[in-house]
């Protein structure tokens, strides 16, 4: 009887125990799960600098985004080995006033560097120059209150000569004021040999050609580069 119950015993235990699946060989297959691990995506780790601008950020009348000045920046920063991310926050059009009521949209993700091309168009519209220097500074404190280790470039502009001495001088003044006053970094004059250059402006005589853009990324250049290396020590 005890012989019979363990005979039993041990009949059940086998019924009981999982049975193995064979592979397609006959082989028995592994019973773990294997789960295949997601594809590591690098990480930029390239430093964002944002051009806050107008028209000439933005580009207007060229062909391709390519003949930017902001793109040719990036294109000599590579050569250089000191690559960016460039994000082009130009707007055709855009003033002091305007370029600090949507800094909130520019200042969407991290910023590392922001250049800071607004003005043409005060100048452009007579608009007060005391004005401006408002909301130069406004946008600066605002942009270093956001990212406490960004840096700023002004681009410094030039009024049409039409409206007078007085009112050029007074403008022209503005952009080195601010950048000393706010410790940033200055380019003197943005559109510097490209200005008044007819073969290097569109039919407007405004706006660069595709040439001309590429000169204004070598004015821009050293300024921006001083920038970068300093954040890479």
């Amino acid at each position: 009887m005890l012989r019979f119950l363990a005979s039993l015993t041990v009949a059940s235990l086998v019924a009981c125990a999982p049975a193995e699946t064979p592979s397609n060989d006959g082989r028995r297959a592994d019973s773990s799960v294997v789960v295949a691990s997601e594809p590591e995506v690098p990480s930029d780790e390239r430093p964002v600098v944002v051009f806050l601008g107008t028209s000439l950020t933005a580009g207007f009348g060229l062909e391709s985004d390519d003949d930017t000045y902001v793109t040719r920046l990036e294109e000599i920063a590579d050569s250089a080995g000191l690559p960016f991310r460039a994000v082009n926050a130009g707007v055709s059009g855009e003033t002091s006033a305007g370029g600090l009521r949507r800094l909130d949209w520019a200042l969407r993700t991290p910023v590392d560097v922001l250049v800071l091309e607004l003005g043409a168009n005060d100048g452009l519209r007579g608009q007060d120059p005391e004005a401006m220097e408002a909301n130069l500074v406004e946008i600066v404190r605002k942009t270093r209150a956001r990212y406490a280790d960004a840096a700023v470039i002004i681009a410094g502009m030039e009024a049409p000569p039409n409206l007078g001495p007085r009112y050029t001088a007074a403008f022209r003044g503005v952009f080195p004021r601010v950048a000393e006053a706010e410790r940033t970094e200055l380019i003197p004059f943005l559109l510097d040999g490209v200005a008044g250059v007819p073969s290097l402006n569109q039919s407007d005589l405004i706006h660069p050609t595709a040439e001309g853009h590429a000169i204004v990324a070598r004015v821009a250049w050293p300024v921006l580069e001083r920038v970068l290396r300093s954040r890479d020590q």
